[in-house]
Order: C-alpha cells, then sequence, then structure tokens
C-alpha cells in the first residue's frame, strides 16, 4: 500500500514513516524539503499519485492566531482536493485532545477548523487527538516564566511519548477508517505543574514554580477535563514518563 505522510520529516512523522515502511509499505515522506508543500500545494498531485492513505501530522512553523490559521486552511483544502483527484481511499490527521474546551487560544481555533474542513471533505478519514507529548513538558515551563519563576496551572494532564503517538497514527493509517476521532493519552495523570516540574528539574532548571489556577496554557485557561481524554475508551500508551526521562 502506498501512503503519504505530510510532514514525514518531523517528530512524529519520521517516526510514523519508519514504522510504516518496517511493515513493508511504500512510504512516501513528504515535506517542503522533499519538494511537497500541502500549504501552498506544490508537488502535491505528483506525490499523491497512486496513493491509498494520506496521513497528515504537519503542525504550523508559527503560532501567531493569522500564521496558525492559515496554514491549516490552506493545507486542509490543498490536500482535499488533492486526494481526491489521486482517489485517496483514507486522510488521516493528528490533532489534540481537548481541542474544543481550549478555544480562548489561536491555536486550538485553527486545529478545529482543520477537523471541521477535513469532516466537510467527502474522503473517508480518522482524526487521532492525541494529548500533549512527553517532549514539549519542558517547553511549556519555559514559555511558562513568570520573571524568575515558572507559572502553571493544577489542571489535570495525561500526556503521551512521541513513539507511543507514531505507533497509533501507523495503526490507524492501517485500518479502516472510523469517519471520527479516536483519542490518545498516556498511561499516568498529572498534575501540570508536578510533571513539568519534573522536567524542568531534569533539564537542570532549577526555578521555582509557581502554582496558579489561571495560569495561561498557551493562552486559555484550564480545568480538570481540559487536557485528558473526554472518551469512555481512549486508546493509551505503555511508555510511562520516568521511563521515558531515562531513555
Amino acid at each position: 500500500m502506498k501512503i503519504v505522510v505530510i510532514g514525514g520529516t518531523g517528530l512524529i512523522g519520521s517516526k510514523t514513516v519508519k514504522i510504516l515502511q518496517q511493515k513493508g509499505h511504500d512510504v512516501l515522506a513528504a515535506s517542503p524539503k522533499s519538494g511537497v508543500n500541502a500549504v501552498t500545494g506544490e508537488g502535491l498531485a505528483a506525490a499523491l499519485k497512486g496513493a491509498d492513505v494520506v496521513v497528515d501530522v504537519a503542525n504550523s512553523p508559527s503560532f501567531a492566531d493569522d500564521d496558525v490559521m492559515a496554514f491549516f486552511e490552506n493545507s486542509s483544502r490543498n490536500l482535499a482536493k488533492a486526494e481526491k483527484e489521486a482517489g485517496v481511499r483514507q486522510h488521516v490527521a493528528l490533532s489534540v485532545v481537548g481541542t474544543e474546551r481550549l478555544l480562548a487560544s489561536g491555536y486550538f481555533r485553527a486545529k478545529m477548523r482543520q477537523e471541521e474542513l477535513i469532516k466537510e471533505s467527502g474522503i473517508p478519514y480518522t482524526i487521532l487527538r492525541a494529548t500533549q507529548f512527553f517532549e514539549f513538558m519542558a517547553a511549556i515551563g519555559q514559555s511558562s516564566a513568570d520573571g524568575d519563576a515558572i507559572r502553571l496551572s493544577e489542571a489535570l494532564i495525561q500526556p503521551v511519548a512521541s513513539d507511543d503517538v507514531a505507533a497509533a497514527v501507523a495503526d490507524v493509517a492501517l485500518a479502516p477508517p472510523v469517519n471520527g476521532m479516536v483519542e490518545l493519552a498516556g498511561p499516568e495523570q498529572f498534575r501540570l505543574y508536578q510533571i513539568v516540574g519534573r522536567a524542568m528539574e531534569a533539564a537542570g532548571d532549577k526555578r521555582a514554580i509557581v502554582v496558579d489556577p489561571k495560569a495561561p496554557y498557551f493562552g486559555t485557561e484550564l480545568n480538570d477535563s481540559s487536557l485528558v481524554p473526554s472518551g469512555a475508551n481512549p486508546r493509551l500508551g505503555t511508555i510511562r514518563y520516568e521511563q521515558w526521562l531515562q531513555k
């Protein structure tokens, strides 16, 4: 089966490509570096020729509200057009658990728009919504700096390892489309300030953690349902955070 992975050279894309290739599939890692740009449409027709499945794990290089909205709107529309012309049988997209609960953030408004365009495209699809990745815990701390301290919410979070995300993306790509959502989370829940504090400690950052229920998370306030799965039976990763830190 031919599978095109949009964003195939990024963190999740490169891991997904490797898994699918190991399973014997013809996989194209598509990105602007390889001459395939979903935002402009450049190279899409040639890349998707003969493709059975398109997997979109690309992310906007800018999180500014207008930039990220333009990225997901343009890429989604261009992919839908190219997929119809190529006769693609399934579109798989990576999105974010809790998107509809985080719409005070321009990034999540753009992700919601991406999901809407996928549903409207008429192409069979599966949207895999994943929780935040272990790899970004320290970056959340850096983005939450307030002077010499790190100000963080106490909301629950159930983050997941990127290896588990890639494995789930590959599984979804090889399964029939569900024309709906699949949720993925890690095997453990934490308080946001606790796990980010652990990540900062592991990175050698000794700044104090200040717990603030109103501390923003990418521009939006959180509660205990914001960053954890809402469905009854989410898929759970197998890698625990302490295990991941020791890699």
